[in-house]
């Protein structure tokens, strides 16, 4: 039960709409409809600070293409996995 709340206590923020301060908009929005933001794509505060600039993009573009088509928030993974490189092994 300890990481569920430790899930509920982090601070949720959008990286997908950063402000202009380097600060970041709470995590969620009112209404798909109502609203001018667009698809978030929400991490802890701790994890958005280390992330680089192209991690954040690539996510956040990851999100937005995944879309929502169910009603259902769309879950994308926050960062990709390394492919494995294929060697020949030994053949010339």
């Amino acid at each position: 039960m300890g990481d569920l709340k430790k899930w509920v206590d982090q601070k949720w923020v959008d990286i997908g709409a950063p402000k202009k301060n380097g600060k970041y908009q709470p995590c969620g929005r009112k209404s798909a409809s109502g609203s001018k933001r667009k698809y978030p794509k929400c991490v802890p505060l701790a994890k958005a600070t280390r992330m680089t600039s192209s991690q954040k993009a690539s996510a956040v573009s990851r999100k937005r293409a995944a879309g929502n088509p169910g009603g259902k928030p769309t879950n994308v993974a926050t960062f990709t996995k390394k492919r494995k490189s294929i060697s020949m092994g030994g053949l010339v």
